[in-house]
């Protein structure tokens, strides 16, 4: 579907933007990539390893998801768009909301506008565990922003742009996650816990990448994807970074939860469980049940709900290691090979 596409993906500069990158030029042939960001040195870091003389159909725009006019500029012509701009960081959100709630939430309705206006295909956009049942800023932006793209979906009609979300967990070994930080304070001899009972949803960059691909292509407007992935307890991950440390408890810091969560016992009630993930349908009766239908889901049983200290699938301390060394150099793209087929599930 993506061969001969003209695809473009904001926040293309991240983690996941050049994981992405990697995975689209690695299996398919696209028109166009467009890597649509608002930093010209990571775009420029970035031409170092995807230049366009070496990949004449990757382009860089420079521009911020604030930008309605500019977003209606990158859109003329794109087939599809990966929503993978935000404001991340909870500290800071909850320091400079005004901020988070620009490019988070204003910035949602400026993709919106500008994929009806300009006749896109699909649009995916990259949500987080912390938009179920938020208690932070993040994850409150977060959560309005999917509900803005699911009601989208009214305006785009069955015939017009289809709009979908796709919710996870932590991203091993992104920028500003625990990993960096754990390995950072191994000098110290101190690796600083904020809870011993904390347990988190793990998954990687490259699990990540494959998962929206695969969504590309089953959105059928209105969706909420969750993959199944496994949890991790944050002392077995400090123990697999640096057995020999100290855990040093310093309480949750605010806006932080013990665990995390990607379905709700309400949002379950409109969920539908399949072979690799769970699908969140969408409210509006015409449109309620169309992947259901099409490839035989179950729906999720009454109580159900899907969290990171009630996962069935946790990781062990000797798997947490052999991840943390296949993603070392997961930012030096040259030399990740790994794929999805390696990490359980």
């Amino acid at each position: 579907m993506l061969n001969g596409s003209n695809i473009l993906i904001t926040g293309g500069t991240g983690s996941f933007g050049k994981k992405f990158v990697q995975f689209v030029i690695g299996h398919y042939k696209p028109e166009k990539l467009i890597i649509f960001s608002r930093d010209e040195l990571k775009q420029f870091e970035m031409q170092q390893r995807w230049n366009t003389k070496e990949y004449p159909f990757i382009r860089y725009f420079l521009g911020d998801v604030r930008d309605r006019d500019r977003l209606k500029r990158a859109f003329s012509g794109i087939d599809y768009v990966v929503h993978a701009a935000a404001l991340k960081q909870v500290p800071a959100a909850e320091y400079n909301p005004q901020e988070c709630i620009k490019t988070n939430i204003l910035g949602a309705m400026n993709i919106i506008d500008a994929a009806l206006t300009c006749g896109v295909k699909k649009v995916v956009a990259l949500s987080t565990d912390k938009a179920c049942n938020p208690i932070n800023l993040y994850g409150a932006t977060k959560l309005c922003s999917d509900k803005l793209f699911v009601a989208a979906n009214v305006y785009g009609g069955f015939e017009g742009t289809k709009f979908s979300v796709v919710r996870y967990g932590n991203v091993v070994g992104s920028r500003g996650s625990v990993v960096p930080f754990f390995k950072e304070r191994m000098k110290t001899g101190k690796l600083p816990i904020t809870d011993a009972r904390m347990t988190r949803f793990w998954l990687t960059l490259s699990q990540g990448a494959e998962f929206v691909l695969k969504c590309i292509e089953l959105g059928q407007g209105g969706e909420i994807f969750i993959p199944k992935i496994s949890s991790m307890k944050i002392t077995e991950l400090a123990k697999a970074i640096c057995p020999d440390c100290e855990m040093e408890i310093i309480g949750i810091r605010p806006g932080e939860k013990l665990h995390e969560m990607l379905i709700s016992e309400d949002e379950a009630r409109n969920a539908v469980e399949f072979e690799e993930c769970f699908v969140i349908q969408p409210h509006e009766h015409k449109r309620k049940k169309l992947l259901a239908i099409k490839d035989n889901g179950k729906p999720c049983p009454e109580g159900f709900l899907y969290s990171s200290d009630k996962n069935p699938v946790f990781m062990s301390i000797d798997e947490l290691k052999k991840l943390l060394v296949e993603i070392e150099d997961d930012f030096s793209i040259e030399r990740n090979r790994w794929s999805l087929k390696d990490i359980p599930l």
